[in-house]
């Protein structure tokens, strides 16, 4: 039977004092829908909040709550730069020290496959809170300490298409374990594997081709806890899924930090901090890019370097680009987008092909489509972008069609489309062709033959750009 001092190291740290932070204004939000994982959702969103601004979340480590990362500072800077913080909490039912199972739960991986166990739930979350606050599903982050490192590791590589960035740290690489035992060996000494064989279980993850998020790692020189071996570890696994190699580009010296960033071309894709000195804990204090909103408590140390504030910058969350250096951004115009099919204010039933045009100035990531405000779908990458749509199911009434557009750089714009589903048991008089499915319907000069769902006036572009996408697959709800 594994030990309870077993469970607690596999899960990321040893066990200590969640210590005092004070608890600012944390919204729960106690129905955020499926929520397999069984995780709880608090939320800190600024007054007036304007839509389509960014949202972050946030993993606490073991023996922490969601207040206890309220440490880092991030209420603060949602303040300031304007955006929505999101944290998820874990539950002493599923890890008696409210660990995130990184590692699976004891030997079940459930929670690290896409749409299964704690990652689904924290889906839920996004998209809950892009809902309530009309967030850019283009601008979604995600930040994890320790156990919550290592599950923002899971996050990335099961969810690459929801994900604009993230930062890991003091965390491991993603399925560095699926067992216990596993799960000391990645902690302390660290597990060893090229970077092919760690990018290529993150490539595993999600069937995806689009842009990745971009990645910053975090990690303390004196850390008995997650060893630094696994600050190379990271380094490798998402150099190598971000298509460059684990070496540095550039290394600066900050007081008693190191910092490396690896590019691929001009943008930096990872980013690397190593904080002499720093136990198993989260960087905080004065810091020469400027003031810091985090505090000292338990697992937050004042190091001359701010963790949270460097974060924000990596995401571009200071209005700063993409990260690659402060102040530039090598594309910062967002792509076009439009509705095609079916336009604006026309009719639909049946099985509806939703055809979107899309373009970026320098390269495109994707398109997705989100019906009535749900869940948006998996992108569609390749031109001509198409997505399935059962009208007839949607039911009779008004529609919002919403594309929402990525290019490479994660700019983002999107486009709407009013579509009516008619009431079948109300006659159109205007239509003096017999109803589909009807005998009738068949006979020359009507058109269609029975069973199409799409309206007279856009068939013919939506049966040109139909043949290459029809199967394409939906989100896993």
């Amino acid at each position: 039977m594994t030990s309870l001092r077993s469970i607690l190291l596999a899960a990321g740290m040893t066990l200590a004092a969640a210590g005092g932070v004070a608890v600012a204004a944390l919204k729960p939000v106690a129905s955020f829908g499926a929520n397999p994982g069984n995780l709880a959702m608090y939320e800190y969103v600024p007054a007036a909040l304007s839509p389509g601004r960014p949202l972050v979340i946030v993993l606490h480590g073991c023996t922490q709550t969601a207040a206890s990362m309220e440490a880092a500072g991030w209420n603060a800077l949602a303040d300031q730069y304007r955006f929505a913080v999101v944290y998820a909490e874990q539950q002493t039912a599923n890890n008696p020290v409210r660990c995130f199972n990184w590692a699976g739960e004891y030997g079940d991986t459930a929670n690290l496959v896409r749409g299964q166990g704690e990652n689904r739930s924290i889906l839920s979350m996004v998209d809950t809170a892009i809902a309530a606050h009309g967030s850019d599903p283009g601008k979604v982050f995600v930040v994890g300490f320790s156990a919550g490192g290592a599950f923002a590791a899971v996050m990335l590589a099961t969810w690459p298409e929801r994900f604009a960035g993230g930062a890991i740290m003091s965390g491991l690489p993603y399925r560095c374990a699926t067992t216990v035992s596993g799960a000391l060996s990645c902690q302390s000494p660290g597990v060893d594997r090229t970077a092919a064989q760690w990018g290529d279980l993150v490539r595993a993850a999600a069937t995806y081709t689009g842009p990745r998020p971009r990645v910053q790692i975090w990690h303390g020189a004196n850390d008995a806890t997650v060893v630094p071996a696994n600050h190379t570890e990271l380094v490798e696994q998402w150099t190598n899924v971000l298509g460059t190699d684990a070496v540095a580009d550039e290394t600066e010296t900050l007081g008693g930090t190191t910092r490396t960033a690896y590019k691929a071309g001009s943008t930096v894709v990872v980013e690397a901090y190593r904080v002499g000195g720093m136990p198993h804990a989260v960087a905080v204090g004065t810091d020469p890019a400027g003031a810091c909103p985090g505090t000292t408590a338990a697992y937050f140390e004042s190091r001359g370097i701010c963790s949270t504030l460097r974060a924000a910058r990596f995401f571009g969350l200071d209005g700063n680009g993409n990260g690659t250096t402060p102040g530039t951004d090598p594309d910062g115009t967002a792509p076009s987008v439009a509705i095609v099919s079916p336009s604006d204010g026309t009719e639909a039933s049946g099985a509806v092909t939703v055809v979107v045009a899309a373009a970026d100035d320098v390269a495109m990531g994707g398109v997705t489509l989100a019906i009535d405000g749900g869940p948006p779908s998996d992108p569609d990458t390749e031109p001509p972008y198409q997505f399935a749509w059962d009208a007839t199911a949607a039911g009779p009434g008004a529609h919002t069609l919403v594309a929402t557009a990525r290019d490479a750089a994660g700019n983002t714009a999107t486009a709407t489309a009013t579509i009516t589903v008619p009431d079948p048991t109300t006659p159109d008089p205007d239509d003096d062709h017999p109803d589909p499915g009807s005998p009738a319907h068949d006979l020359p000069g009507c058109g269609l033959s029975a069973g199409t769902g799409t309206t007279h006036a856009t068939v013919g572009l939506a049966l040109a750009l139909l043949v290459s996408h029809l199967g394409r697959r939906r989100r896993r709800r």
